[in-house]
């Protein structure tokens, strides 16, 4: 929640008011929603953390064109969102919610317990550094539990998920549901030094010979742990060769043939690669496993109810929307509106239509 400010803060500051929305220096209100008013000064707000969230623009100066077109492009779904929180926390109060102070106190004790600022003077200028103050904070947490709870009420309890859409979002996405083959292999790496020039033959050739005693020693009986240990040149030894398990298709298809071909404990031939030589034990092998859709029905049953949850949300809103009397006080605040308001339809339109 909290971030350490940068000269960003200052340079997106000037560069804010350079924006159309600072034309009308009398006129404070921005937007009523309901009779209810979002200021100037509480989006500007929104876009400041907004373009906080890019350091890339720290570097600009407060006339830069990159900055005045990063604010310009951020407008239009932060305003849009804004209109959005403003007419969910209309409808929480209308349920007639709201949060105690004893419930807020709680809330804010954690979120300073999890950002190591439980002492007052740390806490109070982490909130100085953001632009805040201690009011502001406590009306953000309850506005985000509010808005969680409406739409938790109102939305997401009403979804109900058939057992067609399990189905069909299963047999759309039966790879989810694969668990690929795995492979736990043990290495050891004798490595040749390059240069400029490239590899040394001499030195080369020497790798592959002390490699080849290595494999000889392993068809001996001696332990693959223990001469990984002490002789690998990878830094894998320090866990006796041992590597993170491995899925079959992200090795060439030359060592997938390789390792194919072996049975558990078997080792390789030595085998030259760009980092030296190396040979290769396979320690255990987990074939591809394809979940049921029993076995995945849990599963496919959030993540339909997670898609519709965004779909019906949007759809919610919407509603609250036409219902609400939204009345601009800002001409190019409204166009962005109005382009936020588009690109969100588009987007849904696109994640809703029905696959061909």
């Amino acid at each position: 929640m909290f971030r350490a400010m940068t000269r960003l803060s200052a340079v997106v500051a000037l560069a804010l008011a350079a924006v159309p929305l600072r034309a009308e220096i009398i006129e404070q209100v921005l937007v009523k929603v309901n009779g209810e008013i979002l200021t100037r000064s509480e989006f500007e707000k929104r876009q400041l953390a907004e373009l906080q969230a890019k350091p890339e623009l720290a570097k600009l100066g407060p006339n830069s064109p990159q900055l005045a077109q990063a604010v310009s492009e951020a407008t239009p779904s932060l305003i849009l969102a804004a209109i959005d929180e403003m007419l969910l926390l209309q409808r929480a109060h209308e349920h007639g919610w709201a949060l105690s102070t004893e419930q807020v106190n709680r809330i804010l004790g954690d979120i300073r317990k999890s950002n190591n600022l439980e002492d007052d003077a740390t806490f109070k200028k982490a909130l100085e550094s953001e632009g805040m103050t201690e009011t502001d904070l406590r009306k953000s947490i309850e506005r985000d539990v509010l808005i969680r709870q409406v739409t938790q009420v109102d939305v997401t309890d009403k979804i109900n998920v058939t057992d067609e859409e399990v189905r069909a979002f299963y047999d759309d996405n039966a790879r989810a549901f694969t668990q690929p083959a795995e492979v736990m292999l043990r290495e050891i790496l004798i490595a040749v030094p390059t240069t400029e020039r490239g590899i040394n033959v001499a030195q080369s050739d020497d790798a592959r010979e002390q490699a080849e005693g290595i494999r000889t020693r392993l068809l001996a009986g001696e332990p693959f742990a223990r001469l990984a240990g002490e002789l690998s040149a990878s830094p894998s030894k320090n866990n006796d060769g041992l590597l993170s398990p491995i899925k079959i298709d992200e090795l060439t298809p030359a060592l997938q043939d390789v390792i194919n071909a072996l049975k558990i404990g078997q080792i390789t031939e030595v085998m030259q690669t760009s980092r030296g030589f190396q040979i290769f034990k396979l320690e255990s092998r987990s074939e591809t496993k394809v979940k049921t859709l029993d076995e995945a029905r849990g599963d496919v049953a959030r993540r339909v109810a997670e898609l519709k949850s965004r779909g019906e949300r949007m759809k919610y809103i919407e509603k609250l929307r036409d219902q609400a009397k939204i009345d601009f006080r800002n001409d190019e605040l409204k166009r962005a509106y109005e382009k936020g308001l588009a690109d969100r339809r588009a987007t849904l339109a696109r994640e809703t239509a029905p696959k061909s």
